[in-house]
């Protein structure tokens, strides 16, 4: 195996929006764990944004033909994952003919949790029938700030951590229901973050007891969740080393130990201005697979992920055995997974999507409008014209293609 497909067992890549030549290249020297999926890879709903430029709707077969072609480049069982939460952070709703299910505000506001499970297992059919196995949620932030400028506006599933807990569980069931995985995000929480992360890096000076009652959806819903996504802030109270708490081994011992969590731990994406705007891509994807990373996500810029894999290579082997063991679990999963694989199928999708838009009925009332901020981006990397991981930190790979114009 060469060397750089070691460290890239450890990454998520995001790819552009033409599956080229030399992108399949990287990919195949790469053999990543898997990729993430975004609005250029999938399509944009036909809506305005903030200029008035109307997206364009993707192809539904040609989704599902592009993930059997990203599968078919990897030599193990690939892990496909995308952010399906609902509102303006549904990637499928790009998709022509696609309906958009509600935030998880709106759906939480009407105190209905078996509404709730029911849009879980809806999202669970939807990224099973195109062989998604991974859906990045649920957040379990809190919503002590509403309108803050953190991220997650809309985004959360309550304004207490019990809220939160309850409501996130009846969403996490129905989406596992469906022989998908979940991922709450986004330890040790952005909840009292006062800017975003993908423009900076968030310091939340709150202390250890204050944060302890932001994890309780964490601690109880440990043992149901199959990924913990970290997240890009400084926490003194956790680690006061002054390294995010995405590279923290403090941080990420305290989720394994002191929470009980026991599956895989993805890091929120190192092309966020969090990261690159402090920490160098050597640096920071060594120092997360030493602190117990077991997936770091990099979105959007496959030219910068071969450094990351020959980075992560160059640590000792003590230093990647424990990840590689868990990774090697994890492809047991995805295996099981793939052998209830089935062929996309139009009708299906149709199907499916007539049921979210009753659930989007149900829960706003007939003729409720779209979300249209963006066409449906959302944070600075998607929704500037040029991603922050290309004008300031790390330049490896110059501006990709992709982001000369916003897609």
């Amino acid at each position: 195996m060469e060397k750089a497909a070691v460290g890239g067992r450890f990454l998520i890549v995001g790819v552009p929006e033409r599956l080229d030549r030399a992108a399949k290249r990287a990919v195949r020297e790469l053999q990543p764990g898997g990729f993430i999926l975004f609005g250029r890879n999938i399509g944009l709903p036909p809506i305005p944004d903030a200029e008035g430029r109307v997206g364009t709707p993707g192809n539904p077969r040609r989704l599902a033909e592009l993930i059997a072609e990203l599968r078919s480049l990897v030599n193990h069982e690939a892990l496909f994952c995308v952010d399906q939460e609902g509102g303006r952070v549904s990637r499928l709703r790009g998709l022509r003919n696609a309906s958009e299910a509600p935030f998880a505000r709106q759906l939480a506001e009407r105190k209905d949790r078996p509404l709730i499970r029911l849009h879980g297992r809806l999202t669970g059919q939807l990224l099973r029938l195109f062989g998604i196995q991974l859906d990045l949620c649920p957040v379990l932030d809190v919503a002590y700030d509403p309108d803050a400028d953190n991220s997650l506006r809309h985004r959360c599933w309550g304004r207490t951590p019990q809220e939160v807990a309850a409501n996130a569980a009846a969403f996490n069931r129905g989406l596992r229901s469906e022989s998908v995985l979940s991922c709450g995000k986004h330890f040790p929480g952005y909840s009292r973050a006062s800017v975003d992360p993908h423009h900076e890096l968030p310091r939340i000076d709150a202390g250890l007891s204050e944060l302890q009652r932001d994890w309780l959806p964490y601690r109880r819903l440990a043992s149901q969740l199959d990924f913990v996504m970290t997240g890009h802030g400084l926490y003194p109270a956790i680690d006061e080393s002054g390294v995010p708490g995405s590279l923290s081994h403090a941080a990420i011992r305290l989720l394994r130990s002191r929470l009980g969590f026991k599956g895989w731990v993805m890091s929120d994406d190192f092309d966020m201005g969090a990261i690159t705007r402090h920490v160098g891509l050597d640096e920071s994807v060594q120092r997360a697979v030493q602190a117990g990373t077991d997936q770091i996500l990099l979105c959007h810029d496959i030219g910068r992920a071969r450094q990351a894999a020959e980075a992560i290579t160059r640590l000792p082997r003590r230093s990647l055995q424990p990840g590689l063991k868990r990774l090697d679990r994890l492809q047991t999963r995805l295996r099981a997974l793939a052998r209830r694989r089935r062929p996309f199928s139009p009708t299906t999708f149709e199907a499916i999507n007539r049921e979210i838009q009753e659930l989007r009925d149900r829960t706003l009332g007939l003729g409720a409008p779209r979300f249209s901020g963006g066409s449906g981006k959302i944070g600075a990397v998607e929704a500037a014209n040029l991603s922050p991981v290309n004008t300031v930190g790390d330049r490896a790979a110059g501006v990709p293609a992709e982001y000369l114009r916003r897609t």
